[in-house]
């Protein structure tokens, strides 16, 4: 479990910018429940969260359309609410970071880490921009 004081900056990096941070396995069924679309990161310590991950999905949501919720947990520290989400994720395989987007609570896109490595957050962001005007 990677500590506190090196994931809450990174943590916040979302929170900021209307994250939800859930951090446990109730947390994220609630939110999985809701109607309309949810924006799922899975974040993470690693580069490409940092790099591309993270600032491509912040950028995603500058466009006209967006998820009506969005929400986070973080790989290696919310150890509870990651696996919960997972396995909503089937029948892709746990990765970090990863983004899911959902429509009244059924998988419709995902990014899992090999479409984020080595790509830079232009390309994230127009990803997800495009899942945004098919699904919201």
């Amino acid at each position: 479990m990677y500590p506190a004081e090196l994931v809450m900056p990174m943590k916040a990096e979302l929170t900021n910018n209307g994250f939800e941070d859930l951090t446990t396995a109730e947390q994220v069924n609630e939110a999985l429940k809701q109607s309309g679309t949810t924006l799922v990161m899975v974040n993470s310590v690693c580069g490409c969260a940092a790099g591309a991950a993270r600032p491509g999905v912040v950028d995603s949501l500058s466009g006209a359309k967006k998820p009506d919720h969005l929400v986070t947990v973080f790989a290696g520290f919310d150890t509870e609410a990651v696996a919960e989400a997972r396995k909503h994720f089937a029948p892709f395989p746990p990765s970090s970071p990863c983004v899911a987007l959902f429509k009244d609570g059924e998988l419709v896109h995902m990014l899992e880490r090999h479409h984020i490595e080595g790509n830079p957050a232009m390309a994230i962001a127009a990803n997800l921009q495009a899942a945004y005007d098919e699904y919201c």
